[in-house]
C-alpha cells in the first residue's frame, strides 16, 4: 500500500485526484502499477487501477491475474471492480471508503453478486493516510476555485 500511496502523490502533483493502485503477485512482487490520469489523458478509462491491471497484464503476458493482489488507495468504483473481476484478481486490498462511487460496501456491495469470481475484499487498510491524500487534494482544489474570479 506505500507504493500505492507514493504513486497517489505523484497524481495529486499532477493535478489529478490522488488514486494509487499497484498490482502484486503472489511472490510479492509488484508487477503493475498506475495512478489516476483522466484530467492529463482526457480518457475516463485511465483509473489507477485500469492502467495497473494493464501494466500486470502486460507483464504476465495472461489477462488472467490469478492469485494476484491489488492495492488500492481508494475503494473501487463499478468500472475498475468490474476490471478486478474480470481479470481474476483474487484479492482487492484498499484504504479510504468512497460513499460516492465504491461498490465494496460504501455505496453498493458488488461483491453480493454472484460473479464467476469473487476476490476476497479488505477495506481500511492505512485508511488515514489515503483519506487525508484525497481530502488534502480537494481542500487545494477548492481553493484554487474561490481565488478564482468568475468570467
Amino acid at each position: 500500500m506505500e507504493r500505492a500511496i507514493e504513486l497517489a502523490r505523484l497524481a495529486f502533483d499532477m493535478g489529478e485526484v490522488p488514486v494509487g493502485a499497484v498490482v502484486v503477485a503472489p511472490d510479492g512482487e509488484i508487477i503493475g502499477e498506475g495512478y489516476n490520469l483522466r484530467e492529463t489523458s482526457r480518457n475516463p478509462l485511465t483509473h489507477a487501477e485500469i492502467i495497473a491491471i494493464d501494466n500486470a497484464s502486460k507483464h504476465l503476458n495472461s489477462w488472467r491475474l490469478l492469485d494476484c493482489s491489488i492495492y488500492i488507495t481508494l475503494e473501487p468504483c463499478a468500472m475498475c471492480y468490474g476490471a478486478i473481476v474480470n481479470s481474476r484478481i483474487g484479492r482487492i486490498v484498499f484504504g479510504a471508503y468512497d460513499k460516492k462511487a465504491g461498490v465494496c460496501g460504501s455505496l453498493i456491495n458488488l461483491g453480493d453478486v454472484p460473479f464467476n469470481h469473487m476476490p476476497v475484499v479488505e477495506g481500511g487498510f492505512m485508511q488515514e493516510e489515503c483519506s487525508t491524500l484525497l481530502s488534502d487534494f480537494f481542500r487545494e482544489l477548492r481553493a484554487c476555485k474561490k481565488e478564482k474570479p468568475a468570467i
